[in-house]
């Protein structure tokens, strides 16, 4: 009795300096005061004095989970939250949609993990959050337990019971920002409604169908575009003038404003990643090679080729063609096709030829790739490129989609421009640029002067490895497959 006696006492005592938080099941209870540890066994202890000696952070009506931003992969350790899909007193199942972030690779929507209501967001729009760092703090009922912390990216695998159209395990319900907040207004969830665009997309005219069978509704029909007869007196104008008119660039309305001060903005996202890429490029010796191509014969190819293309719901473009060239050259200098390592010791030769494009966007450059064209026909290559563009322009462009690019071509002719001093993405070690096509005289096999359509390109190939007679035989024997597109037959696989 006196022994129970004595262990109260220091209970209380050991009580009044110590603050716990949580209760945890252990073999023994450890009160710690400057310089004495006093160690009681746990079956000395009965329960009633745990409680009055205890205090805990979970209330009876739930349990507070700090959602963390889990590692999203290739060496990322901080995102920018561009917008958010929830607020707090919000409630979210699991796989749920809560934000979405932009790493300097590619934006990412992060999915719940737990069912429960929002309490608190750690960060606002264009804030900078860091992996490992708690994003969201999460209600969650505390009878059912606390969940491994490791956040989902892409929406989780569904049964073939629960949802038919659901894509196969380990695919993302694809929907734009726009839908997806649409969905959260109207407590859509995007697992249950079916995508009808591409790759099962869920677009917006899906979200309304969906609203319109749960609330037998009749939507109107899709708006039509209009069709404009040509005014009478547009025909009057004489050919010359309309050729005038059009050589005159029409200027860019922006309002002038004047803001008084001047302003610093961080340096986020693809911003981030084209310092952090064009600063390691400075560290390249640059060779430069130019020369111009005749695309007389492929701009009557394409012409030919397109209805065919449009038959297969495809738009073709040049850069098919000329991506096609490059890997046929590739094959016959597998050196433009190697990355250097650091210590410039070793030269890997790639298998895959995995050609990047640049593209300019409203979040800035990027540069995906389309994936093995050595073994990709041109409509292959075509059906590829739609995809990434489309991707890009709505900024949904995957981490796959960015990385793995083995050389790289940048059509600045789309925007103007003739010849351009291209600087190479590393680890690659070339890259070409394209300029705009132009019709110029020139001079056939009988001496006789003959429009054609001229284009021009410039090479910058890492001189470290590649000598300019190397980058010059490949310039050549690509520039040959475009000024005679039928003789890429003979090479194709």
């Amino acid at each position: 009795m006196a022994a129970v006696t004595a262990l109260r006492s220091s209970c209380r005592a050991a009580g009044r300096l110590v603050c716990i938080h949580r209760v945890r099941s252990c073999s023994s209870i450890r009160f710690i005061k400057s310089k004495y540890v006093c160690v009681f066994d746990k079956s000395a202890f009965k329960f009633s004095h745990q409680q009055r000696l205890f205090r805990t952070s979970a209330v009876s009506c739930g349990q507070i989970v700090q959602f963390k931003l889990s590692d999203i992969g290739e060496g990322i350790t901080e995102v920018t939250v561009k917008e958010w899909y929830v607020k707090e007193g919000d409630s979210v199942s699991q796989f749920d949609s809560i934000c979405e972030v932009q790493s300097d690779k590619a934006s990412v929507t992060i999915t719940s993990r737990y069912d429960g209501i929002i309490r608190k967001l750690h960060y606002s729009i264009d804030d900078t959050a860091f992996v490992g760092k708690p994003l969201v703090d999460i209600e969650i009922d505390a009878s059912k337990g606390v969940a491994s912390e490791e956040d989902v990216v892409e929406t989780p695998p569904m049964s073939h019971e629960e949802h038919t159209h659901q894509e196969i395990k380990g695919h993302k319900t694809l929907a734009t920002p726009a839908v997806r907040r649409l969905a959260m207004e109207n407590n859509i969830k995007l697992s249950e409604v079916v995508g009808t665009g591409k790759d099962n997309r869920i677009l917006k005219e899906d979200i309304l169908n969906y609203l319109a069978k749960q609330t037998g509704a009749i939507l109107p029909p899709s708006p039509k575009a209009e069709i404009v007869p040509p005014q009478r007196g547009a025909e009057a104008v004489p050919a010359a003038a309309k050729d005038k008119a059009r050589k005159i660039p029409v200027p860019v309305s922006r309002p002038i404003a004047f803001a008084g001060k001047d302003k610093t903005e961080p340096v986020t996202g693809f911003q981030k990643a084209m310092v952090k890429t064009m600063s390691a490029a400075l560290k390249i010796p640059h060779f430069g090679y130019s020369d111009e191509v005749d695309l007389t014969q492929l701009v009557q190819l394409r012409e030919e080729l397109k209805p065919v293309a449009e038959m297969r719901g495809v738009k073709l473009s040049f850069m098919p063609f000329f991506i096609k060239a490059a890997s046929l050259g590739l094959l016959q200098y597998p050196i433009l096709n190697a990355s250097l390592d650091e210590n410039c010791q070793n030269v890997t030769y790639k298998a895959s030829h995995n050609i990047g494009v640049a593209m300019d966007t409203e979040q800035g450059l990027i540069v995906p790739n389309v994936k093995n064209v050595q073994v990709c026909s041109v409509f292959d290559i075509a059906v590829e490129l739609n995809r990434l563009q489309s991707l890009g322009s709505a900024g949904q462009l995957g981490t796959s989609d960015l990385t793995g690019g083995t050389f790289t071509l940048s059509n600045i002719g789309t925007i103007g421009g003739t010849y351009a001093k291209p600087v190479i993405l590393p680890p690659e070690v070339a890259i070409g640029a394209l300029g705009k096509i132009q019709v110029l005289p020139r001079f056939n096999s009988k001496g006789e002067v003959v429009k054609a359509q001229i284009m021009n390109v410039s090479w910058s190939a890492d001189h470290r490895i590649i000598d300019g007679a190397t980058m010059a035989r490949f310039s050549n024997l690509w520039k040959s497959y475009l000024e005679s597109p039928t003789s890429m037959l003979l090479d194709l696989k």
